[in-house]
């Protein structure tokens, strides 16, 4: 009798066990939602923009080789030209991580203009002679390297520079003049903010040297009024805006 039961109870087990299994909830997979996209700017591309600013230039006049009336190296006079400037500009940049590196090329029109004393022909010949100095045009290529955070472009820039110049002498009923395109080289360092994915803005300061070169003024008759070697240290500063072509955010996942 005993074994019957025993049996009888391990059978309703059996049959119970997987009908109770089928009443619990079955669990399907859990899904995740997700993870969140940020976006960040990316300055690779080519852009085209306009700039104004500032042109503040220091000229040394002296005697240079081959001057009918004075002996090299005695100077002139010195002074001041300084003036406004406006512009265009062009260039590429490629990011690589938070680093940029581009290339840009710029050209100003300027009338930075400044006069002086003739210390020389005012003692030798006319008391109250002038010499002048007429900046009309200043362009540079340059390669330029920054660090991004974001919107924000920190850079340094540096490269070669062109400048067109005019000189004016006056001694009594004497001029003399000259036009002259001077070359040199230029560092800078500047920010850039990009306000949208293609319209950025800048300030920059920038610092040209170009050195002591020699020109030759000619008076009214063709002849030679003076030989004169002029050197000048120029700054200038400028803020602009650029439209920028290219790529835009580019979106990461964390």
């Amino acid at each position: 009798m005993k074994k019957f039961l025993l049996a009888g109870v391990a059978l309703s087990a059996f049959i119970a066990g997987p009908a109770m299994a089928a009443d619990l909830p079955v669990r399907g997979p859990v899904y995740k939602g997700p993870p969140p996209v940020v976006t960040y700017f990316s300055w690779t591309g080519c852009y085209v923009g306009g700039h104004v600013g500032g042109l503040w230039v220091q000229k040394d006049w002296s005697v240079g080789a081959g001057d009918p009336f004075f002996a090299p190296g005695q100077a002139f006079g010195s002074h001041d030209a300084n003036g406004w400037l406006g512009g265009a500009q062009v260039g590429c940049n490629y990011q690589v991580g938070g680093w940029v590196f581009g290339i840009q090329g710029d050209y100003a029109w300027t009338d930075a203009s400044g006069s002086g004393a003739d210390a020389l022909n005012s003692a030798a010949f006319f008391p109250g002679s002038t010499i002048s100095s007429n900046v009309k045009g200043l362009s540079s290529v340059t390669g330029r390297v920054g660090y991004a955070w974001d919107r924000f472009l920190g850079y340094v820039k540096g490269g070669g520079a062109w400048e067109q110049d005019e000189y004016t002498a006056v001694s009594g009923p004497f001029t003399g003049t000259a036009s002259q395109t001077r070359s040199g080289w230029t560092v800078g360092v500047g920010g850039e903010y990009a306000f949208t994915n293609n319209f950025t803005g800048f300030i920059e300061y920038n610092y040209y040297g170009f050195g002591e070169k020699s020109v030759t003024l000619v008076n009214g008759f063709g002849g030679v009024y003076d030989v004169v070697n002029i050197k000048e240290d120029k700054s200038v500063v400028k803020i602009g805006v650029n439209w920028k072509f290219g790529k835009g955010p580019v979106v990461a996942n964390y």
